[in-house]
């Protein structure tokens, strides 16, 4: 697997050979349409003739017949190189996508277990002996509601998994997006590996901190770190900046560990 090194030999120019052939032909065939459209004109009104040559010179030339037909055949040979830009730009709106459905699943299992929030508060605000009595009066006679059982706990742990692991990986694919060095090097390697991006597998790996495109039909690959060890591209936020942002966001602001069980549920005791 080849990392910062594209390797093997690039691909015959099939695409410029067709198009070079096959506009040799339309060339023709735009002087024969000029050339029928003036007979149109001037034969009916007479007196308007050509030196009777012109003609040939809108012929297509048994050269020009051959040269098309095999730059066709050509082509099945062909490997368009694809796009590395919207290849990122594609897996990134995929991982968005499965984020959101993980963001929606973390949502989902934290309402169920949203009376979780309720007996803190209680638990907190109970200051005297009477309010701690009446806390374990409520527990007790809502114990079942309260509970929270292994099956939330395990989809509450998955989803907050797969909506780092999601958004990451198209946090990433967007960085490299925007990085029009980081993008021209792995579009090196779709050309050197003779293959067509789009249909390559692109992949972000954590522990190894970049973003790799492994060629198909290949076993190999080009990679880009997004650690700072390539075209300045360092993505890591700290981990007072991951949870700074998060208390700024409207998923935050309006949850109920920032409004408040009452506020959440009910919108009432809301503060301004």
């Amino acid at each position: 697997m080849s990392l910062l090194v594209a390797s093997s030999a690039a691909q015959a120019d099939e695409l410029n050979t067709l198009l070079n052939a096959s506009q040799a032909i339309v060339n023709q065939i735009d002087s024969g349409i000029r050339l029928a459209g003036a007979a149109t004109v001037y034969a009916p009104q007479g007196g308007q003739i050509s030196n009777g040559s012109l003609s040939g010179s809108a012929h297509i030339s048994s050269e020009q017949l051959v040269a098309y037909n095999k730059a066709l055949a050509g082509m099945e040979s062909y490997q368009a190189y694809g796009s590395v830009q919207d290849l990122l730009e594609e897996q990134a709106a995929n991982e968005l996508q499965l984020m959101n459905e993980a963001v929606g699943v973390f949502t989902e299992v934290v309402v169920e277990m949203i009376a979780v929030v309720e007996v803190a508060e209680i638990a907190e605000a109970a200051e005297t002996p009477q309010d701690q009595a009446e806390v374990q009066e409520y527990v007790a006679q809502n114990q079942e509601a309260l509970t929270i059982d292994q099956e939330q706990v395990d989809t509450y742990n998955q989803s907050i998994d797969d909506i780092e692991t999601h958004a990451n990986a198209a946090g990433a694919f967007l960085g490299v997006a925007a990085n029009s060095e980081a993008v021209a090097f792995l579009q090196t390697g779709a050309e050197n590996n003779n293959v067509n991006a789009n249909n390559s597998t692109l992949s972000y790996s954590a522990s190894n901190q970049r973003v790799t495109v492994a060629w198909e039909g290949t076993n190999n690959a080009t990679a880009v770190y997004v650690n700072g060890t390539n075209f300045g591209m360092d993505f890591y936020k700290s981990t007072e900046e991951i949870y700074a942002a998060g208390a700024e966001s409207e998923l935050y602001l309006t949850g109920p560990t920032h409004t408040g069980y009452k506020c959440f549920m009910t919108g009432e005791d809301c503060e301004s």
